[in-house]
């Protein structure tokens, strides 16, 4: 349940609102569905995506395949999220203030990162619980840390590999208060059904180049 301060009228009041999420049923089926298509997905697809993709980070940059860096997830609870490489070993590879063409970026980051393929090994982290498929994006410990209250609001939920926040302009979305208002719209709002058209609209975001960096 969360506590909030609204207006009715002129006046303000307190109200009482119930996330969708916080209901058993709704947590399971989210959780199911989770665990179904990362499964899938990293029995299928990702031993391919890791094959060539990784064969081409060592190729072209020396260093592990994988980049790790924690993240605090629900409840600002500290995980570990794992990517493929897209940095020289050495640079700090998710940094949001990081460029198109950021001269810290291997020369098959750029690409990586314009595709989304640098997020396919957080599947792992989808199956092991830490995230889900679709839900807000987790900070690092440093942005937590400059959070005031009510953004912590945003992680009362799993973090996601997608989400609303990705699907309406990702990285072209500059203000952090309309990237949390999206998220809490999402908490709020929640259905498995939602979750699908995300997913679907995430793959057309992606293959379209919209707002990655």
């Amino acid at each position: 349940r969360q506590l909030q301060l609204e207006l009715l009228g002129e006046v303000p009041v307190l109200s009482i609102r119930t996330e969708p999420l916080q209901n058993p049923v709704n947590r399971l089926a989210k959780r199911l569905f989770d665990l179904t298509f990362s499964s899938l997905f990293l029995l299928t697809i990702f031993p391919f995506m890791y094959l060539i993709v990784g064969l081409i980070i060592k190729i072209t940059s020396p260093g592990p395949i994988f980049f790790k860096q924690e993240r605090n997830g629900e409840n600002g609870k500290i995980f570990k999220c794992y990517k493929f490489r897209s940095m020289r070993v050495n640079k700090d590879s998710d940094k949001v203030q990081a460029t198109l063409n950021d001269p810290r970026k291997t020369r098959l980051g750029n690409f990586m990162r314009k595709t989304s393929i640098d997020e396919l090994p957080q599947f792992f982290d989808v199956l092991c619980g830490s995230m889900s498929l679709v839900g807000t994006r987790p900070p690092t410990l440093d942005e937590y840390n400059q959070y005031e209250s009510h953004h912590k609001r945003r992680l009362s939920m799993k973090p996601g590999i997608t989400g609303l926040w990705q699907v309406r302009g990702r990285s072209n979305i500059e203000d952090f208060e309309e990237v949390v208002r999206l998220d809490v719209q999402y908490i709020d709002n929640w259905t498995l059904w939602e979750d699908i058209r995300i997913l679907f609209k995430t793959v057309w975001v992606v293959f379209a180049g919209k707002g990655a960096k």
